[in-house]
């Protein structure tokens, strides 16, 4: 059953200092109702926003008020984001190289998306969820 009742969650960026620990903070306000955890993946974070499951779920609508989101964009920028990527060409051969290594170079450009910054476009292909900045 859907419900159009007001949903607000609050997110602290100030608990944010890498991408575990952003997960922890998304896992602490989306996923408490549940007893698994979503892991460290973008697209697991977009799967959840579609509301199929944790706190969304059963809601046509939500805010999201994100305190403190100067600290979780600067935790989550170029440092972050070159060494994400870097573990992901480390780790194995599963990911496409070529990609990795164009996202990094435009890092290097000052052109490339930060992790912020993937994480805020995710959010905004949700229209239903209502994020405000604080």
């Amino acid at each position: 059953m859907t419900t159009t009742d007001p949903l607000v969650l609050v997110l602290q960026g100030s608990a944010v200092s890498d991408i575990p620990s952003f997960y922890a903070e998304i896992n602490r306000v989306f996923m408490a109702s549940e007893d698994w955890q979503l892991g460290h993946s973008l697209d697991a974070l977009d799967d959840m926003l579609y509301g199929g499951y944790g706190v969304l779920a059963g809601h046509e609508n939500a805010t999201l008020i994100w305190q403190d989101i100067q600290h979780a964009r600067s935790a989550l920028g170029e440092e972050t984001t070159r060494a994400w990527l870097k573990a992901k060409l480390d780790g194995n051969d599963r990911f496409n190289s070529p990609v990795i290594v164009a996202q990094l170079q435009a890092l290097d450009a000052g052109k490339g998306q930060i992790y912020f910054q993937i994480v805020m476009d995710i959010f905004s292909a949700h229209p239903r969820i209502t994020v405000l900045q604080r």
